[in-house]
């Protein structure tokens, strides 16, 4: 069983933990639809990527209609 054998201090354990922040989302815009979206990844809103359609998106679709 790992014991330490001396104390560490507030300031040692806080500065090995100053690293370890979330970093912040950084969204571009879609050159095609201008919605924000991650950068190197299909856009959820219009299924581009590097101004060509790769995801076929699909209009409104009503769960009503299609079980009946």
């Amino acid at each position: 069983m790992a014991v330490q054998q001396n104390k560490v201090s507030k300031s040692r354990r806080n500065n090995r933990r100053a690293h370890d922040a979330l970093v912040a989302a950084n969204p571009n815009e879609c050159p095609n639809c201008g919605e924000l979206k991650r950068p190197h990844h299909v856009c959820s809103a219009c299924g581009h990527y590097a101004d060509r359609e790769v995801v076929a998106m699909v209009d409104e679709v009503d769960l009503d209609e299609d079980a009946a």
